[in-house]
């Protein structure tokens, strides 16, 4: 039987408004894996009512309390972790090992929001006047709107939430439509679990159609204060539009279109290793996959012939099986699309080393390709499928500017066994993150994240998740009379 759930409002299993339900179909098997709730205007109204309600006591309550919920949390996921390895190869068709390290990781964020509750916030200002202390210091913002994606559900539902419940704030979840349970639900359900008041974490789910009508009416809401968005650079444009619209701050985290440089020295070995985790890891469906790998001309036979090989013995299907590296899509209609980019670049002349052909179901074999040009839509859209091109370079200006040659800037790596060589590298690409000696895909909870150019704008994780979600307030205390004329 489907696993039945209901929308999360003040703490309770709630039904939508309208009792209307959607399905959560697993990709792999084409069943139904869960029906949830449904939600509506009224039912985003609602969530609000709880979140506000619960604003004042929750910030008021001692760092010491809120800092042990996080603690709390922190293990009981851990305790789950089945569960959760479960839901994601039910909703989404997440292999075992990237469920596992989405269970591990959003621990780590856990822990690191606790850390920041009690972490020192604020400076002690310099004053222009005799006799007054001046303080500059962090306060949450109110009711913050987050959105969480299906790809790495368990961590970046975690993520949406930690930094603001952190810096004080209550939060209305939107989990994302193809993953309910472990964008969202799972989650809310262990920060309860932890001791979490009740209103202060909603989650909503809704059917597909209804995405834009909830989105809507959750950032229009006035009392929400903020907003933090992971997703497509498509439909962070329509978020970060909306936010501004209500004069509302927005984080957002968005797509990438990444690349991994090997230079000449790289020990080829470790470089095909690390390029095949960048490139096909959760079957590329990471903001962060290295779509590109540049190579420098003097190794590229050695890497190819290397690379391509250990792609083409990449384990293929079941999520549900130990050994799949590679497993299903989020739906067919995304393996149709990444077969799609891959049959218009052979068009345009592109060669294929592994992989390529049609999908079976959800699933798309691993892909190498090589000589694709810049007019096939590969070169400049994000993939996000199992796909992966390698072109070649003669020199590091060169390197640079194909990596560089992207509206999106979210990450990159460069491999070589000189570091200082690696840096200099690293320091002209356009990127909000860069690996040297590694490839392009990392996350670490106390690090800045976050992208430039269209790949978002602000920063999660550590002291920058919570600037994100606090104010600065000037306060000075006169600590004598001054010397007012009259």
């Amino acid at each position: 039987m489907p696993i039945a759930r209901a929308l999360l409002i003040s703490g309770a299993e709630t039904p939508a408004r309208t009792d209307r339900i959607t399905d959560v179909t697993n990709p792999y098997t084409g069943a139904t894996y869960a029906t949830v709730a449904a939600a509506g205007a009224a039912d985003v109204t609602a969530a609000v009512d709880a979140a506000a309600a619960a604003f004042e006591t929750w910030a008021a309550l001692p760092p010491s309390e809120r800092r042990a919920i996080f603690l709390r949390a922190a293990d009981l996921l851990e305790g789950r972790a089945e569960e959760a390895i479960e839901h994601m190869a039910g909703e989404v068709g997440g292999a075992r090992p990237w469920a596992q390290f989405n269970v591990a990781t959003a621990a780590g964020v856990l822990r690191e929001a606790a850390a920041a509750v009690t972490a020192p916030r604020g400076d002690v200002l310099s004053a222009a006047q005799p006799g007054v202390l001046g303080f500059a210091v962090r306060e949450p913002l109110g009711v913050v709107a987050a959105f969480a994606p299906w790809n790495a559900p368990i961590i970046l539902s975690t993520r949406a939430v930690a930094a603001p419940l952190a810096a004080g704030n209550t939060v209305v979840l939107k989990a994302s439509e193809a993953a309910p349970l472990s964008s969202g639900l799972l989650i809310a359900e262990v920060l309860h679990d932890a001791g979490l008041p009740p209103g202060v974490l909603g989650v909503l789910t809704n059917d597909p159609a209804d995405a834009a009508e909830v989105g809507r009416a959750l950032i229009a809401d006035e009392r929400v204060r903020a907003v933090n968005f992971t997703g497509s650079t498509q439909v962070g444009r329509i978020i970060g539009t909306l936010a501004a619209e209500h004069l509302k701050p927005a984080v957002l985290e968005l797509g990438g279109k990444n690349s991994v440089i090997v230079l000449d020295d790289a020990d080829i070995d470790y470089a095909v290793r690390a390029a095949v985790f960048g490139a096909f890891a959760n079957s590329g469906q990471i903001c962060m996959s290295a779509d590109r790998i540049l190579v420098h001309e003097s190794v590229a036979d050695e890497f190819l012939g290397k690379f391509a090989a250990a792609v083409g013995s990449l384990p293929t299907g079941d999520p549900a099986d130990p050994h799949t590296v590679i497993g299903p899509l989020v739906n067919p209609a995304a393996a149709q699309r990444v077969s799609k980019l891959v049959a218009d670049a052979i068009a345009h002349g592109a060669t294929v080393h592994a992989g390529g052909g049609e999908p079976a179901g959800a699933v798309y074999p691993a892909t190498v390709l090589t000589g694709v040009p810049a007019t096939a839509a590969i070169h400049h859209e994000e993939i996000f499928g199992p796909v992966c091109v390698l072109d070649t370079f003669a020199t590091e200006v060169e390197a640079v500017a194909k990596a560089n040659d992207t509206e999106h800037g979210l990450s990159a790596g460069v491999i070589t066994e000189n570091a200082t060589r690696g840096l200099r590298v690293a320091a002209g690409l356009r990127t909000g993150i860069v690996h040297v000696n590694d490839q392009s895909v990392g996350d670490e909870p106390q690090a800045p994240f976050g992208g430039v150019k269209n790949s978002g704008y602000g920063r999660f994780g550590g002291r920058w998740g919570i600037d994100a979600f606090s104010a600065t307030r000037w306060v000075t205390v006169a600590t004598e009379q001054l010397p007012f004329p009259g």
